[in-house]
């Protein structure tokens, strides 16, 4: 059984759900029409339902709804729903963050401000599926707010999509966008070329250091050695790999195994070659 907790719009009810003992946000199209606060029901079938206890914290939940326009969480809702469609599986209790940060991004839009991110092309090949999930979320927003935001705020829209996908948090998918663009510098200026962005090669080479730094950070070992192999055939694209992966090591305090020089030296030749 549910408690209503307070009426956010007609299409929003802030609600108390008694036997789990929790606040619990219901979505849909006229579902708050003519309830009341107090008002005691079992449920609304055609209504989304969000939980509101963050993975991570214990959030003010009522100060936070409370500070945000309903037509944001409503805007939100949506945004989840395309994402839900597009992988199946996501962890609902994204809608207030990531409402919160649209609200603030509509904000600073309609006050002439931006948040500048330095990193939204990396997020885009990093993430791509989340990206067009985001993408089509601003575009909706703007449909139901008339808010236009940036493609810069929809690559933050993009690390809270992929927050709800995953066990990482939107500072942590945001310090591998900025770490996977320092090795991507390193490699430039060890090459002493720019790669380019929209080539499939930079996109593999970006791919492959998502998963590496993923790997020393869970201490997991590749199960292909090809270590002595690359050292002998591509010296330099070795040495050029062993100078990223002792960066790496100095950013996450965190060892590299030595398979991951010739792993990623094997990518970065094949770059070097002008390969897809």
């Amino acid at each position: 059984m549910y408690k209503v907790v307070k009426m956010l719009n007609n299409n929003g009810v802030l609600a108390y759900d008694m036997d789990n003992r929790r606040e619990v946000i219901f979505l849909g199209h006229g579902i708050g029409f003519g309830k009341r606060p107090g008002e005691i029901f079992k449920g609304i079938p055609e209504a989304k339902l969000y939980t509101l206890t963050n993975r991570r914290q214990e959030l003010p939940l009522i100060k936070v709804v409370n500070g945000i326009n309903p037509i944001y969480l409503e805007a939100t809702g949506k945004l989840l729903e395309l994402a839900e469609k597009r992988f199946g599986h996501i962890h609902n209790d994204i809608l207030l963050p990531l409402a919160d940060h649209i609200a603030l991004a509509a904000k600073r839009m309609q006050e002439g401000r931006e948040l500048p991110n330095p990193f939204t092309a990396d997020i885009r090949i990093l993430f791509p599926e989340e990206f067009q999930t985001a993408a089509e979320g601003a575009s909706l927003l703007r449909q139901m707010t008339g808010v236009a935001v940036s493609e810069d705020e929809i690559g933050y829209i993009t690390l809270h999509i992929h927050s709800a996908l995953s066990d990482e948090d939107v500072a942590q998918s945001l310090d591998l966008a900025r770490l996977t663009r320092k090795c991507i510098r390193i490699i430039e200026e060890g090459m002493g070329s720019q790669l380019k962005e929209s080539s499939l090669g930079y996109s593999r080479l970006m791919s492959h250091i998502r998963y590496m730094l993923a790997r020393i950070r869970s201490k997991e070992k590749i199960p292909l050695d090809v270590e002595d192999y690359v050292k002998e055939q591509f010296p330099k694209a070795y040495a050029l790999a062993d100078q990223v992966c002792r960066q790496m090591e100095a950013e996450l305090r965190l060892p590299a195994p030595i398979e991951e020089n010739g792993f990623l030296g094997l990518h970065i030749q094949r770059v070097w070659n002008g390969e897809g």
